[in-house]
């Protein structure tokens, strides 16, 4: 992923809003960041895989789970909507608050939030958005590396910090802290990778 918008400029999400609707991008913390190329093919199978087991458990509750492209404007506290520094664009987001969808995305902090690495992505996951997701009250962040076949999970502590994190491999069950009694066999969510 590289930034193609001046960095000598803080982008909005009314900036955001007057881009091209065929490119896909995120602001975080003013910085704009190109999304593209598309996803992989694994990547996709992986989301695909996820979003049906989170579906599966969620019918008749509250919660709602989204695939990208969704945006999630993460305004700071009193920011008006449409300067929103950070706009960006989670593989999956789970939101079990419905006031913060509107036709638009979702205005505020998801529960949980699941981003899926590629090598052009990878910094921005591990850092740039680690740090965003940590300040604006996610309460869990996964991170699925399909390569090694591993979800890293990191849950938000009392403190308001990312805790250290658990390490699931392909053969584990992962339990989803904030939505009780729903454990993900990761053997069904890797077994669809290909060569």
């Amino acid at each position: 992923m590289e930034n193609i918008l001046p960095f000598n400029f803080l982008y909005t999400y009314q900036d955001y809003l007057s881009w091209p609707s065929n490119e896909r991008w995120e602001i975080i913390d003013g910085i704009a960041y190109n999304m593209t190329p598309a996803p992989s093919s694994n990547h996709q199978r992986i989301v695909r895989e996820l979003a049906t087991s989170f579906n599966n458990f969620l019918k008749g509750k509250t919660c709602e789970i989204f695939p990208a492209p969704f945006d999630v404007r993460l305004p700071y506290q009193g920011e008006d909507e449409h300067l929103a520094r950070t706009v960006v664009q989670p593989d999956l987001s789970l939101i079990c608050n419905k006031h913060l969808i509107d036709q638009h995305g979702c205005k505020g902090c998801p529960d949980l939030v699941i981003e899926v690495t590629s090598p052009s992505t990878m910094q921005i996951d591990l850092k740039i958005k680690f740090h965003c997701y940590e300040m604006a009250g996610v309460k869990e962040y996964w991170i699925v590396h399909p390569e090694g076949k591993t979800i890293v999970v990191y849950a938000l502590g009392s403190d308001g910090k990312y805790g250290r994190p658990n390490v699931y491999t392909s053969n584990d069950q992962l339990p989803v802290k904030v939505l009780p009694g729903l454990i993900i066999n990761l053997i069904e969510i890797f077994q669809v990778l290909t060569d």
